[in-house]
């Protein structure tokens, strides 16, 4: 008779630039009495998102930790942000992250963010179509717009319009000698001009369209191809949905969850419980610990940490499901950037062998009995846990 598999569901939270370095961290002085129960009743451990030494980017370390292989399959940064945005993407489409910016008629950039001001009133009268080529945006959040060229024998081996800092307008120019990213330059650079033309009519601080992260779009296997389960995505920002549709998996609506320190984790919390029966795997990004990183912000990074713990982790902890709760990459409050860092990581559920930590924080997550892996590792080591496994030989 064959074998009866029983399977099991599974909660996976990534608190995005979650750790830090030193002996005394946000995440070691916060109050988390939900997190260290889970440590102290599962697994724990470290993990490099990408690899030892590996300064991880947002994108790919999310790829990499959700099933995907961040060397062979990384399409660039550009159609994560269109996907996330809610552009169905097609083979062969470039897309770029794009900012709406403010510069005077010398073509110099006087505000990368044009003040922080966007609205979807904008991004729409930029849906034009040049030289056979068609340019789709859509507008995000504050300043922030997802572009995409579609059209014949176009290529992502272009460069940046936006110069990252002061000084003028780039000219995007091609990376290689092909007749497709010679195409995709000069239409992109025409369509930065038209988006001035258009723009400047309607006397707002934005008055053109700054492009960067140019990457082009393919089909790759979804997640239930993968490993057999179906999955869905709780997020905030574009960029964690853009990863996750990638992935294949369904995107939740939830009002209130803006990727900003005001988010509604409460919401969060709600989304995920209601949802969770009509699928096997749930996977919730939170944002603005990465954001008190960026900022320099320790007390702020920890107070967030706790709200965490209060309002998500606590609302979550008696499901019947595995529970995993990890970072992207570190965000240490002394660099105010990424670094390459490891992260901590806990596994919680049945049949979980329970080691000896007993407080989720980067040192004793250091003793723990998960050891150190790479973010490629936890996908598989999570759906044999659910009972998705596929044995390796026979």
């Amino acid at each position: 008779m064959a074998e009866k598999l029983e399977y099991k569901k599974a909660i996976l939270v990534i608190c995005d630039g979650l750790t830090d370095r030193g002996s005394s961290t946000p995440l070691s002085e916060a109050y988390t009495p939900n997190m260290d129960r889970l440590a102290s009743e599962g697994i724990c451990g470290l993990m490099y998102s990408i690899a030892p030494g590996i300064v991880p980017g947002s994108d790919t370390a999310h790829l990499a930790i959700l099933g995907g292989d961040p060397y062979r399959e990384y399409p660039g940064r550009g159609p994560f942000e269109a996907l996330g945005a809610g552009i169905e993407l097609e083979e062969g489409d470039v897309a770029f992250r794009a900012n709406f910016a403010t510069i005077n008629d010398k073509w110099e950039v006087l505000d990368r963010r044009a003040g922080r001001f966007g609205s979807s009133e904008l991004a729409e009268a930029l849906n034009i179509e040049i030289d056979g080529v068609k340019f789709i945006v859509k507008h995000t959040t504050e300043h922030r717009c997802a572009l995409v060229m579609r059209g014949e024998r176009l290529s992502k081996e272009i460069s940046d319009v936006d110069p990252h800092g002061p000084g003028k307008v780039l000219e995007s120019k091609p990376l290689d000698n092909s007749d497709e990213a010679k195409k995709s330059s000069e239409v992109l650079n025409k369509f930065i001009r038209r988006s001035y033309e258009i723009l400047k009519e309607y006397q707002t601080p934005a008055n053109v369209l700054l492009t960067r992260g140019a990457g082009a779009f393919r089909n790759i296997q979804s997640l239930e191809e993968r490993f057999g389960f179906r999955s869905f995505c709780v997020a905030g920002s574009a960029l964690y949905k853009g990863v996750a549709k990638y992935l294949g998996m369904d995107i939740l609506k939830v009002e209130g969850a803006t990727g900003r320190v005001d988010t509604n984790l409460r919401a969060k919390a709600d989304a995920l419980l209601s949802s969770i029966d009509r699928y096997d795997l749930a996977f919730v990004h939170i944002k603005a610990t990465d954001s008190k990183g960026h900022d320099g912000d320790w007390a702020g990074k920890r107070a967030f940490i706790e709200r965490i713990d209060q309002e998500f982790i606590e609302r979550v902890l008696d499901l019947d499901a595995y529970i995993v709760l990890t970072a992207d990459h570190s965000t240490p409050v002394t660099l105010r950037r990424h670094s390459s860092d490891p992260v901590t990581i806990l596994m919680h559920g049945d049949g979980v062998r329970v080691d000896q930590v007993k407080q989720f924080n980067e040192l004793s997550c250091a003793h723990g009995g998960l050891g150190w892996i790479r973010g490629v590792d936890l996908m598989p080591i999570l759906a044999d846990y659910m009972g998705y496994y596929r044995m390796y030989g026979v």
